[in-house]
């Protein structure tokens, strides 16, 4: 196999991850810009490490998430960069970004134990656009009667949240807060939701996806 000095080795790199479509992979770098190349895996790493630091204090950024190595811009320029595209970013619900958030705290989860822990239904249009926009997937069924579909994050839900692993999701400790802060007190009495209550807050979820 042919030899790459250092120099051209992390041109060539910088190169195929900026060119790429999306985040590229170590093994992906292997397979095809470096295929004719002897590279040791000390090699590879040390130049990834450096054009991190090199893009460190610029706009642009080289950042590793759970599928690979990608470019992108620094967070905080977002509210000018936003000006270039004349669509507005896509407004989700608060019954979607709490659905989403309790399959990646609880994956494997089912719907149903969604629901529970929600106490209302959750709308067949969260888990249909959830499934499209490939952050969440079928992983299997519990071995319980009707066997539900199990659901989990996918690596796209990683990459898009800029996230190496689910290990570098926030504590769910904010979470169990939130739990503790709205929990009734110990004398209090509530009564479970009416199907009348229940209609409601399903029209109002369905409502929410819909605009």
């Amino acid at each position: 196999m042919a030899k790459i000095n250092k120099t051209q080795l992390k041109q060539l790199v910088e190169a195929a991850i900026f060119v790429a479509d999306s985040p590229v992979s170590k093994l992906t770098l292997r397979e095809t810009v470096l295929a004719e190349f002897t590279v040791s895996e000390r090699a590879l790493n040390a130049v990834l490490k450096e054009l991190m630091l090199d893009y460190q204090p610029r706009g642009i950024q080289l950042v590793e998430v759970a599928s690979g190595y990608r470019f992108q811009s620094v967070d905080s320029l977002s509210p000018w960069l936003s000006r270039m595209w004349q669509e507005s970013a896509p407004k989700y619900s608060r019954a979607m970004l709490e659905t989403l958030a309790l399959i990646a705290y609880r994956q494997p989860v089912t719907r149903g134990e969604i629901e529970s822990v929600r106490g209302v239904s959750v709308s067949s249009n969260i888990i249909r656009t959830l499934t499209e926009r490939t952050w969440i997937k079928v992983v299997g069924h519990k071995e319980v009667p009707g066997r539900p579909a199990l659901y989990a994050t996918t690596r796209q839900f990683l990459d898009y949240f800029s996230l190496t692993s689910l290990a570098d999701l926030p504590s769910s400790d904010v979470f169990d807060a939130l739990d503790v802060q709205y929990k009734p007190p110990a004398t209090a009495t509530l009564d479970a939701p009416s199907e009348d209550d229940r209609a409601i807050e399903t029209a109002n979820i369905e409502r929410e996806e819909n605009e």
